[in-house]
Parts: C-alpha cells; structure tokens; sequence
C-alpha cells in the first residue's frame, strides 16, 4: 500500500504530456475520459508520475495505493467499452486525508497513539465517491491530532508548501492542498474544526468548502464528530476549481445514521437573477487581527468583482464575532486538551510539541468545568441565532481566512500594520464560523509580495452550500487557479 510511484518517463515529450494531463479540472477529466480522448488508465498513470517527481520535496503522502488505483483505472476503461452507467467522477483521481477510513490505508491522524491503524471499511463518503467514479491514489498528511494550522508529525514528518518549500501549506489538510495544488490530485477531502481546510486552500492557492455541520457525514473520521465536538468538526471537498468542488460536495452530501448532525436535506438549483438578488455584507478586519495589505487588496478586488457582475455588495461587520471567538475557544483548546490529556495518560512522551502546545495554551484559561461547558452550549445556540438574524440582510458574507498568506514552518507570531498577530488570532477570520456552524468556501484572489496565493472566504447560512458555491463561480471568474511554483 505504501509503495512509491513507478519511474517517469525520461522525456521532456512525455513529461510535458503528464503535465498537462495532470492540470486539467476534474470535471474535464470526466469528460474526456467518457468521450474517449484519454483512458483511465493514463490519467491515473500521469498522476503517478507526477508524484514521484514532486512529493520527495513536498512529503504530503501517507499511503499510496497504487495496485489497488491501476486495478479501478482498469475497471474504469472497461466500462467505457462496455456502455455502462457513469458516475459523474468516473475514472477522476483524488486523494483522502489521512483521518478520514479508507479501506486498507493507515488513518493515522498523525499520532503515535494510532501508530500503523488500518481501517477494514470506508467512510461513507469515501463509499460515495468510488460509486460515484473516482478512484482513490493515496491519503494525505495531517498534523498530530489535526490540531495545527501547519502539517508536522512525528509519523511523517513535514510537509511543504508547493509555492515556497520553506512554508507550510497549512493545516490540518496541509498534505491535501498541496497534492491537490501540485496536480498530484485532481481533488478530495478534507476535514475542519477551526480552519483546517479553508486555510490549507487559501496558503496553497486552490478552492475548499467547510459545509455546514451534517451536510456531509463526518462518519468514519478520527477524531470523531461527536458530542460539543460536532457543533465545530466537518468534512468537506477541496479541488482546484469552484465547479469541482461542487462535484466532489453533490457526491457526499447527504445523510448518515453515524453523524449526529445529519438531516436530509435535498440539492439545490439557483438560477442567476436569485443569485443577483442576494446581498453581499464584507468586512477586512474583525477587531481582533490585522491583515496584510494584499489579504486587504484581495478583498477589495473580490467586491469590484461582484459588483462588476451586478451584485450588490456593501461594507457590513457583524456583531458578536468576538463572543463566538471566546466560546470556540473554550470547545477547540480547553475542551481537546482535556481529551488529548486523557488520550496521553501514561504516554506522554509520545505526544509530539503541537500537543503539547495546545496543552500550554490551555493551562492560560480557567479549567474546564461541566458547568462552563453548558455556559458554552447555551451561549452558542443564543449568539448563533442574533447571528443568522443578521444574516437575513446579508445572506452571503465576504471575509479574509486569516491574517496573512503562508508562514514560514515553525512560526507563531507575525507583525501586520505594526501589531503582534499571535497564532490563534491569525485564523480567527475562520474558527468563528465553525462555532456559528455557517458554510464557508474559499477562492483564491490574489498574491503577496512574495508571489503566495490569498485566498477570499465566502460564507453563507446554514444548509446553502449551493448559494455559497454558485456565488464562489462568479467570483473564481476574476483570478482562479494558477500553477504554484514546484510544477
């Protein structure tokens, strides 16, 4: 299962022909695999090979599962020969972060404690994509416990951003953003509790979408998304192109018996004279972090862009972002570090610093108590509610998704218009809207002074992915995917 792609070509013919297979969107794979301009098999063989010639410098695989793969491409090619049914993501390859089950593939989460773990069953979304076509490569890195913004374990190592090798391509989807940004994936999934996968979209330069919680089943995921821990932990899509990532989200929407959250919930349509009707509020600062002049830039551009397309966009912060702030705080930090202590009873020596570091962090607050634990789930169901009332007027929010591009490995304070940023602060723009259960896809927009992707969140209400999405394609028209800089 963990065996290396076979050798590459060694022609510049052959490997400019990989190159150009590998960059194609998923859906123009799909395409072309129906209509018969390329087979299965080579697309599954030019991501093979593009792996082999980048992942030594990214490190953003687990698990590749390449006999398994070529056996589907194969299965793939021949019901095309035979006029069989079609998934909509027949014969599209895509990969799997390393916390959500994939028959026969190490879901590790990137701790010691779960050290060589093989699931004998898929997660039910991982069953709704291979029904729906796609064929799994491999799984992809994660931080210990998915707790970072970067992606480093003890198990594997660090990953590396394919726009500066020197910089994260963030967390805790960081393996899965830079597969997908390098084209060693057309596509996959992700999972986010506080950012993890709008923050590895917007530092690696491609599109993601956090759903609203049960929207997708977050069945078969480690840690599992139960109790106070599902009003914040989803899976979602992430792929290089808004139309892709619909694809991937029409495929594993849907109910599920194993998540708390599930409710049926049925796909929507949205004309574009609704989508004109819908007011956009946007803000660039939250009160709490500063961002960079481009993240400032990028936002301003994205609003040119709506209202260039007729949309009527206006400056508008909403009220009780800090509150939520405070309360996702209490859940993510004080509420895992309790369990991670638990987890690591008598193994602390296998804990790796990123837990460490979020059992530092919460020794600064108050202790848990199951008294401030219901403060907490009163509080959010209150401010949830003011919340979506604002909402009302302003059905889609534009926002930044953190205070700044892609950092440097290792970082955890950064000065932004003379102010000291500090780590949890710089993703603030994303961890309120986990609290406040709001879907949220992200767009790339723009580029630092460094040449770093900056990517725009778009938000919506609950249960309106496809409101979120349908608006997210008319912004993707203003800038979209660009190649990073390793390919």
């Amino acid at each position: 299962m963990d065996r290396v792609a076979p050798e590459s070509r060694d022609t510049s013919q052959a490997a400019n022909s990989v190159t150009e297979l590998t960059r194609l969107s998923a859906m123009e794979m799909a395409a072309m695999i129906r209509d018969g301009g390329i087979s299965a098999a080579e697309l599954i063989d030019a991501h093979y090979q593009a792996i082999q010639r980048v992942n030594g410098k990214l490190n953003a695989f687990v698990c590749i599962d390449e006999e398994r793969a070529r056996h589907q491409a194969s299965l793939a090619d021949r019901a095309i020969g035979a006029k069989a049914p079609l998934g909509p993501l027949h014969g599209v390859p895509i990969t799997i972060k390393s916390s959500i089950d994939v028959a026969g593939l190490r879901c590790e989460a990137g701790t010691k404690l779960r050290q060589g773990h093989v699931p004998t069953a898929d997660a039910p979304l991982v069953s709704r994509l291979k029904a729906a076509g796609a064929i799994v490569l491999g799984n992809t890195t994660v931080p210990e416990f998915l707790m970072a913004w970067e992606t480093d374990s003890a198990l594997h190592g660090r990953t590396n951003s394919p726009w500066d090798l020197a910089r994260t391509p963030g967390g805790s989807s960081g393996g899965e953003a830079a597969a997908i940004a390098a084209c060693c994936s057309a596509g996959g999934i992700g999972s986010d509790g506080g950012g993890s996968i709008r923050v590895p979209a917007h530092f690696s330069g491609i599109c993601g979408l956090k759903p609203t919680p049960g929207r997708v089943p977050a069945t078969g995921h480690f840690p599992a998304s139960v109790g106070p821990f599902a009003l914040l932990g989803v899976v979602g899509p992430m792929a290089r192109t808004i139309a892709d990532v619909t694809a991937l989200f029409e495929a594993i929407a849907g109910p599920d018996n194993g998540d708390p959250n599930a409710a049926p919930v049925p796909l929507q349509r949205f004309d574009r004279a609704t989508l004109l009707g819908t007011r956009i509020g946007y803000f660039d600062d939250n009160g709490r972090a500063p961002v960079t002049v481009e993240t400032r830039n990028a936002i301003q551009h994205a609003t040119h862009a709506f209202a260039d397309q007729g949309f009527t966009v206006e400056r508008f912060v909403p009220k009780g972002l800090d509150e939520a702030l405070r309360l996702w705080r209490v859940l993510f930090i004080d509420g895992v570090a309790s369990l991670l202590r638990q987890a690591y009873k008598g193994r602390e020596n296998d804990s790796y610093s990123i837990v460490r570091e979020i059992w530092r962090m919460a020794e600064q607050d108050p202790p848990l108590t199951a008294e401030s634990l219901l403060d907490v789930l009163f509080g959010r169901d209150i401010i949830r509610a003011k919340f979506l009332e604002q909402m009302e007027r302003y059905p889609i929010l534009l926002c930044p998704v953190a205070a700044m591009p892609a950092f440097r490995h290792g970082e955890r304070s950064w000065t932004i218009e003379g102010k000291t940023v500090e780590y949890l602060d710089a993703f603030s723009y994303s961890q309120c809207f986990n609290l406040l259960g709001n879907p949220a896809a992200i767009v790339p927009m723009g580029r630092s002074a460094d040449g770093l992707p900056i990517g725009v969140q778009i938000v919506g209400r609950p249960w309106e992915e496809e409101r979120v999405l349908a608006i997210s394609k008319c912004l993707e028209q203003a800038v979209g995917w660009k190649e990073p800089a390793l390919t």
